[in-house]
């Protein structure tokens, strides 16, 4: 394996299953970067070493990149190194947010974070065992690491599992809206069959009957050539309606149209081409129709062609009823854009029909059809009487209604987005049915939630300003107590005489060793060899507020060996 393969191999296993983009990466970075400067300053207070705050920045540049990958690993450390390094104490909030969300399962988080308490804890007492007082640093302790690292430890924790669990939610109720989709369209496919069987069974019947006795009739001896003839229109039309049935009946049980039959009379063609048919039917039945035609020919989408046939048959089928007797103009236009068709009829010779059989949805039905290829419907009283259905009916351009269905499409695709955010990331669902009433629940739902995921996050909120409110309490008090322990007054150093016994002098001065004084036993003059040392500050200030006192007390062998004072800059 080259040294490619391995930077490649070493650089997937650091990012982890999340995929780590560049902006991540340079997110991570200046996270890291903030979170240094912080730790500097921390060390600066602290008397640190240019070494210590080397390593602080070291340290958490390192528990930065690698809290992805090894969540609970870089909590444990963090802790750990956070009793020693001050620079990492502000990284810890960082740690816990990342290991509450990243860690699976809850014995294995509520384990990481034990073992990083006790690890806080442990080097935390052995860092300041010095000072004697352990029962205070294991409060200290336990009270920073609830604060830094269990509150955005459970916080995260929370809004990732309400996460997670709205996300599956959002993912079942898409299951269950595309399963319900099937149900009815299982019941709505099993409602057409049976709508076609009943077509089938009743209507096929009667055509078949009507074929037949006209078949027999029209070669009836006595019938005048005339009635022979409107005898064979009627034969012709049982048969053209026989299989335009058959073609519906097929939709209606399949979804696609049923091949033709091979009998002696063909269907109806459906169509411009056919509308000549429909007159010529007319004209056999003793209606004065006329059919004209203006400009040039030209071929239609399959959806408008069928449209301009369904208005001439509609419209005439009108005059028929309406209008018995009237004469009828049929005429085509071709103009440069569209197709116009016109049926007019005048009025009627004799008195209307008392009763007409109407369903009274057939102009209605029109006006769907052409308005959803694009087109339009006008149906009124002609002038002089009589009445006028006239068409305009595009070529081949996108019809009409598909730009207001993919207005609403759009919009409520957005709103599907904005409800379920898998639909957003390409998960599946995407363009199924939409139940808005499932939708509308659910933002109900979404809404509630919300409204208590506020509560538990203001719950926890305060939780943690409490916690940090003790913490900042018990730091005040260890603040000065180590104050007390660390400062004296000129007198009672000069009280102190070098050869008295160690004992002697412990008892009359403080135990020292706090953070007020670390780092200052290092500077001043050299210490006698073999000895141990007490450093202590004055209370006063007389070099100034950037300089402090230091008063150094040597023993050895059970007794005061040196004592010096000397200045600091701090």
């Amino acid at each position: 394996m080259d040294a490619k393969a391995k930077t490649r191999a070493g650089w997937n296993w650091l990012t982890g299953p999340e995929p780590w983009t560049p902006r991540m990466l340079a997110g991570d970075l200046a996270v890291a970067a903030v979170l240094a400067i912080l730790g500097l300053g921390a060390v600066e207070l602290d008397r640190g070493t240019g070494r210590a705050m080397l390593g602080g920045s070291l340290v958490v540049l390192v528990l930065t990149l690698l809290r992805r990958r090894l969540p609970a690993t870089t909590l444990v450390v963090g802790t750990a190194l956070g009793s020693v390094l001050p620079g990492v104490i502000f990284a810890l909030p960082m740690l816990g947010w990342s290991a509450g969300r990243r860690i699976v399962g809850v014995g294995r988080a509520l384990g990481a974070f034990t073992l990083a308490f006790l690890a806080s804890v442990g080097f935390g007492v052995l860092d300041q065992w010095a000072q004697m007082r352990p029962l205070l640093v294991i409060v200290f302790s336990t009270l920073m690491f609830l604060a830094t690292t269990v509150m955005p430890g459970l916080a995260s924790r929370y809004w990732s599992q309400r996460r997670t669990l709205l996300a599956a939610l959002q993912e079942r109720n898409g299951q269950l809206l595309r399963e319900r989709a099937m149900v009815a369209g299982q019941a709505r496919l099993r409602e057409r069959q049976r709508i076609a069987q009943d077509m089938h069974d009743s209507l096929g019947h009667q055509l078949a009957l009507i074929s037949v006795h006209t078949g027999a009739l029209e070669v009836d001896p006595e019938l005048t050539d005339r009635q022979r003839e409107a005898v064979g229109v009627l034969r012709q039309a049982s048969v053209a309606a026989m299989h335009e049935l058959r073609e519906v009946v097929g939709i209606l049980r399949d979804g696609v149209e049923a091949p033709a039959p091979v009998e002696d009379a063909q269907p109806a063609a459906r169509g411009v081409a056919g509308i000549p048919g429909v007159v010529q039917a007319a004209r056999g039945a003793g209606t004065d129709v006329r059919l004209t035609t203006e400009g040039q020919p030209r071929p239609l989408v399959a959806a408008c062609d069928h449209a301009a046939y369904r208005i001439v048959q509609e419209a005439l089928t009108n005059a028929y009823k309406h209008a018995p007797g009237a004469p009828i103009a049929v005429e085509l236009r071709y103009e440069d854009d569209s197709l116009v068709v016109e049926i007019a009829n005048g009025p009627s010779p004799g008195p209307a029909p008392d009763e007409v059989v109407s369903g009274g949805q057939g102009l209605t039905g029109l006006r769907e059809r052409a308005r959803l290829v694009g087109g339009m419907v006008h149906a009124g009283p002609a002038e002089g009487g009589g009445f006028r259905v006239a068409g305009v009916l595009p070529y081949g351009t996108e019809p009409a209604g598909a730009a207001d269905v993919a207005d609403d499409f759009g919009q409520r695709a957005q709103a599907q987005k904005l409800v379920f955010p898998q639909l957003r990331r390409g998960r599946r669902g995407e363009g199924q049915p939409m139940d808005w009433a499932a939708v509308d629940r659910e933002l109900a739902v979404r809404v509630r939630s919300r409204s208590a995921g506020v509560a538990v996050g203001c719950g926890i909120a305060v939780a943690a300003v409490v916690l940090l409110l003790i913490v900042f309490g018990a730091a005040a008090v260890l603040l000065m107590d180590s104050a007390s322990d660390s400062f004296i007054d000129r007198g009672e150093y000069d009280a102190v005489h070098v050869g008295e016994a160690e004992k002697t002098v412990r008892g009359r001065l403080p135990a020292g060793g706090g953070f007020m004084t670390s780092g200052v036993e290092r500077k001043g003059p050299p210490r006698p060899e073999d000895s141990q040392c007490l450093v202590l500050l004055a209370d006063d200030h007389p070099g100034g507020w950037d300089t402090d006192l230091v008063f150094r007390f040597c023993f050895k062998d059970g007794k005061l060996v040196d004592k010096q004072a000397y200045e600091v800059k701090q």
